[in-house]
């Protein structure tokens, strides 16, 4: 597996390949990434009568896979590790270890065949590319004794008994139920529709046998019936590839505590680890889209320094049933009152706001109608409308609320995606009131707390502005000494 630079050069210092089996995988993943170029050189090779081109295309792209492996090599040093990358450009990439914050792997299919997985270490700072520190071609065997010893630097110092292990969450095929319910299938279908937009498909499919019969249809059924029977088909589509990209992304999953190291395991296909310190968690954040919530759904996101606050790299739990996530999030802070407790609402300003806002497009859309003197069946539609609107406003004046006290910080607010954001008080480094012309005229403001964990800042939304500063003093103490708390609301 190792292959030393030099004879006799430390242990610590050496320059370590990844695994040979790498030469297999390597090509074949780069085809995948150039299929476009491929089918590019396809094209020209059949336009010029010379197929040449295409041989040449692969040919290229295969020996530019099989240098990616000569060309990448890795180190473990005493106060850092270094990733050295680059056919034509070197590049270095060096991370101290004491920096390190999470370790999570990945094994797609292929490297699952061969025994492989991929490495990525992260110190809390996004890389994407080339800035990213990924190890593609670990023995799978070697990961775990690999991940101890990435970690050793941040977990260092932990001389107590560790706890026995314990699973605090498991996939179950029920959760499919709420895979539909996230937009997720409605971009997959999106974006297959652009990349045939795209490709030219479209009209290749004007001029065949299926335009033909979509011209048939139409003629048949009428433009709205096809419009109707498109938009079932696509709805349809979207709602079997969410499920189907729930499944592959999420089965298996299991969620584990051992002693201070939390462990996260997904993928049917294509799995992936991810490893996070929990003496560096600061909260947890659950995430209730409309539709999911309306059938118990909810996502578990952990507020952890050195981790992102959205996207995979803080996901703990995907939509799930709201029981579980706020069981995991309850067992990890252990705050059952910061997880299912009441919240304090924000008064009738607050409320005021929302519905104002949620009803200006409604009564604007009618002056326009009236003037335009619109047909009567317009009217009905702007109804529903209105109608709609109304609900919203009412759903996120009811959601609006917040909770301090216990050293805990609680904010819930939105409708579309209801957020119930739980931060440890000790992990608050900065408070900002912010207030917009409309909120100055209403008395109400932003809170926003500053951390290191999670999304860096979380907002109380139209809090009364005489409160603001109070709310702050009360999550953190020191706050009560400055003078802008002394003062009263500071926003005078």
């Amino acid at each position: 597996m190792s292959r030393p630079e030099k004879a006799g050069t430390p242990a610590e210092a050496r320059w370590l390949r990844l695994s040979p089996l790498m030469l297999l995988v390597h090509p074949v993943h780069e085809v995948g990434r150039q299929i476009p170029v491929l089918v590019g050189a396809v094209v020209l090779g059949s336009a010029t009568g010379n197929p040449i081109y295409a041989v040449l295309a692969l040919v290229l792209t295969v020996v530019v896979g099989l240098a990616r492996w000569f060309t990448t090599s890795y180190r473990i040093g005493p106060g850092d590790v270094q990733l050295r990358t680059g056919i034509l450009q070197r590049k270095v990439l060096s991370l101290p270890r004491n920096r390190i914050r999470s370790v999570s792997t990945e094994a797609r299919l292929l490297h699952r065949l061969f025994g492989l997985a991929v490495v990525r270490v992260s110190t809390g700072q996004e890389g994407r590319g080339d800035t990213e520190f990924a190890l593609d071609g670990i023995e799978a065997r070697r990961v775990p004794e690999l991940r101890a010893e990435l970690l050793a630097e941040s977990l260092a110092g932990d001389e107590e008994q560790p706890a026995p292990g314990r699973v605090l969450a498991r996939w179950a095929p029920s959760w499919l139920r709420y895979a539909p319910l996230s937009s997720a299938g409605l971009l997959t279908v999106a974006a297959a529709l652009g990349i045939a937009a795209q490709t030219g498909l479209v009209a290749v499919l004007e001029d065949s046998e299926i335009g033909a019969f979509g011209a048939a249809t139409v003629a048949r059924f009428g433009v709205l019936g096809v419009v109707a029977i498109v938009a079932a088909g696509l709805i349809a589509a979207a709602v079997l590839a969410s499920v189907l990209q729930s499944l592959l992304n999420y089965a298996n999953l299991e969620l584990r505590r051992d002693a201070e190291v939390l462990h996260l395991r997904h993928g049917l296909l294509r799995v992936r680890e991810q490893t996070f310190d929990m003496r560096r968690l600061r909260g947890g954040t659950l995430r209730e889209p409309l539709l999911a919530r309306a059938i118990g759904g909810a996502q578990l996101d952990a507020v952890m320094t050195g981790v992102g606050g959205t996207g995979e790299a803080s996901m703990l739990l995907p939509l799930c049933p709201r029981t579980t996530a706020e069981a995991v999030l309850d067992d990890l802070i252990g705050r059952p009152e910061v997880v299912h407790g009441p919240l304090s609402g924000h008064g009738p300003a607050a409320t005021r706001r929302r519905w104002t806002r949620a009803l200006a497009l409604p009564v604007l859309a009618a002056v326009v109608l009236a003037v335009a003197a619109a047909p009567l069946w317009v009217w009905p539609l702007w109804a529903v409308f209105t109608a709609g609107c109304a609900l919203l406003a009412h759903d996120r004046s009811r959601s609006l609320g917040h909770r301090v006290g216990d050293g805990w910080l609680v904010a819930r607010a939105g409708s579309l995606e209801r957020r119930r954001d739980c931060i440890e008080a000790a992990g608050i480094i900065g408070w900002t009131v912010r207030q917009t012309f409309m909120q100055r005229r209403a008395g109400v403001a932003t809170l926003i707390a500053a951390t290191a964990a999670g999304a860096k800042s979380y907002r109380i939304l139209d809090v009364p502005a005489d409160l603001a500063w109070s709310v702050a003093a009360q999550t953190t103490g020191w706050v009560a000494d400055t003078t802008w708390a002394r003062s009263g609301s500071g926003l005078r």
